[in-house]
């Protein structure tokens, strides 16, 4: 069984980076697709960005566009997200997700079947 473990998260002021980690292992199958999701008090699951085995363009939530960039290691074994000029809206519990059973979507949670616990991130005005 795989095991998905974040890291990077952490407090910050507005403006400031964080660049959040996303670590596979237990596993040597590559997934179809990884993503970052978020979820702030009071409201639900969101994306925010996400990438596929087979390429192609990524997707980013338009609310980050510009400001975050999803990638990847050549093992495909750890996803990134790089996250620049952050806002208080940004605070979150941010979420690493793994599809491993295939699909054509990779833009929304139903789509993925392995999710690592969690790492908090806080921007402070």
């Amino acid at each position: 069984q795989v095991q998905l473990v974040e890291s990077g998260g952490g407090s910050v002021h507005v403006g400031g980076s964080l660049r959040l980690s996303c670590a596979a292992s237990g596993r040597t199958t590559r997934p179809y697709a990884m993503g970052w999701f978020r979820q702030a008090p009071g409201k639900e699951r969101e994306s925010v960005a996400a990438i596929r085995r087979s390429g192609g363009p990524t997707y980013t939530e338009d609310s980050v566009k510009g400001r975050f960039t999803i990638s990847k290691d050549g093992a495909e074994n750890t996803v990134y997200l790089q996250m620049n000029n952050l806002r208080p809206e940004d605070t979150a519990v941010y979420y690493c997700a793994a599809d491993y059973s295939g699909g054509v979507g990779f833009q929304r949670p139903f789509e993925y079947d392995t999710w690592g616990r969690g790492t908090q991130v806080t921007v402070s005005s």
